[in-house]
Formats: structure tokens, sequence, C-alpha cells
């Protein structure tokens, strides 16, 4: 049985393989990726990530669970923000948004719609926030 070290040093050695005997196919499908990802900059799926929401269905002064990942609040006027709906109690989704917090049905951990804060435990770690990007009514991940 391979020891996690053995597997990690094996995978190392045959990458470097890879690089040092073909060394012209390696950088011929760099400089091919290279091209590619120039060649679409223009387009707005590599300028920014997938659209999450419309700016018309997060509703003002709540929010929206987004595939069960993100949760999209509106806290006040023209401001959205975003954070991954994992409780950081145990991990459970969160629910819901209402009343200015976004709910964890789990064990009733409360975070702030507007920072992502804990307002209520048992959860001790605020929700990460994710950085989103607002562009023709559509919210995308920046």
């Amino acid at each position: 049985m391979l020891t996690r070290r053995a597997l990690i040093t094996r995978g190392g050695a045959a990458g470097a393989a890879v690089v040092f005997l073909w060394p012209s196919q390696a950088a011929d499908a760099e400089a091919a990726a290279e091209a590619e990802a120039r060649a679409e900059a223009g387009s707005e799926s590599v300028a920014a990530g997938p659209v999450l929401a419309t700016t018309k269905s997060i509703p003002l002064g709540g929010g929206k669970i987004i595939k069960n990942k993100y949760v999209i609040t509106h806290p006040k006027k023209g401001v959205y923000k975003c954070f991954t709906a994992k409780c950081t109690h145990q991990g459970c989704t969160v629910a819901s948004v209402s009343r200015g917090t976004i709910n964890c049905p789990c064990h009733g951990s409360k975070f702030s719609a507007t920072t992502g804060a804990v307002v209520n435990g048992p959860a001790k770690r605020p929700l990460t926030r994710k950085k989103i990007k607002i562009s023709k009514g559509k919210i995308r991940l920046a």
C-alpha cells in the first residue's frame, strides 16, 4: 500500500518528467491556452463568473439562497452582498434571509445580511464574503 508521502513524491516526479522530457510540447500547450484566453478576453463570461441571479430576483431587505452554495442579500436599495451559504458552526446550508439576518435552520445561528457577522450563535465565525459584479441587472461572481 502506498503512503501519502510516497504517492505525492511519485506524482511530483512524474510531473517533473513530463516538463523536462517534453518541454516543447508543454510550451506549445501553454501558449495555445494563453492565446485562447486572450481571444476570449473581450467576452463577458471571461470577465466575470457565471450569472448567480438578477437584481430583480433579490428582494429589498431580504435575500436568496443560490444553488445551496451562495446567499445574496439586498440590505438596502442598490446594495447587494454575497456570502457562502455554509453555516460556520457545523456546515449546514443556510435556509432564509429575513429581518436583516441570514438564518441557519440546524442550530439557530443568525448572520448579518449586511456583513455576514454572527448575530446569534452557536456559530462563532462570520460567513465568508464573496466578491460580486453587477452589470445590466445581472449578479456575477467577480
